[in-house]
């Protein structure tokens, strides 16, 4: 079973995405744990106060080192964890092959950042890696760390209803999907690719690789560069 513990300011905006779908049915079936921790109540003084201004002058504020190593401490002398990721704009890239990699632990760590990131000293001292899921900012690490767990959560075995259907998706062989259909095998007047109605699953299958490739070739080269 995978666990994951989040660390937050906004614990509440994982309430609606976890509690529904694909993630939801994987808690239930055991297969995931989800737990979220508020920072501010790790916070030094009554006003859980988790931010301040920035050492050289600057817009924005900073998250304080104390209260997110005080809550980093915390969960930590409880167990051990596999990774403790950061997710941040200036981090790897996530894709499928990282995605892949984080399936298999059994014990990950996530620190949202907010404002104008955390205290240099907290990713020094703790930061295991650090992961971006795009060349864009968001106004926290909350929505970055929900596609985090809703990409690694579905590749645990059990939680899809057809174990193979993970292993077609996009990215998983470096390549995109090719195109689906169903029923009615006509739309209007768009008709569905006579092999895929043929029954000869040789001919379908290299239908979907040729489509994929094809794909692939149009829209993301560079992918088959890698």
């Amino acid at each position: 079973m995978l666990r994951i513990d989040i660390l937050t300011l906004f614990p509440e905006m994982f309430e609606g995405p976890f509690g529904s779908s694909i993630i939801s049915r994987a808690v239930k079936k055991g297969l995931a744990e989800l737990h979220t921790h508020n920072i501010r109540d790790y916070a030094f003084n009554k006003h859980r106060t988790v931010d301040d201004y920035p050492y050289g002058g600057g817009a924005g504020m900073v998250m304080m080192a104390e209260p997110v190593a005080t809550c980093i401490e915390t969960l930590q002398a409880a167990r051990t964890y596999d990774e403790v990721i950061f997710l941040t704009p200036d981090g790897d890239l996530l894709n499928q092959s990282v995605s892949n990699e984080l399936s298999t632990r059994e014990n990950l760590l996530l620190l949202c950042g907010h404002y104008k990131g955390v205290d240099e000293r907290v990713r020094e001292l703790f930061i295991t890696r650090e992961i971006s899921i795009g060349d864009y900012v968001l106004s926290g690490g909350e929505i970055a760390a929900m596609v985090l767990c809703d990409a690694i959560i579905r590749l645990i075995p059990g939680v899809l209803n057809d174990e193979t259907s993970a292993l077609s998706d996009s990215f998983q062989n470096q390549l995109l999907s090719p195109p689906v259909y169903t029923r009615p095998a006509v739309f209007r007047k768009l008709e569905v690719p006579p092999v895929l109605l043929s029954g000869n699953d040789k001919e379908i299958r290299k239908w979907k690789e040729d489509q994929a490739l094809q794909r692939t070739r149009q829209r993301r080269p560079g992918l088959l560069s890698d």
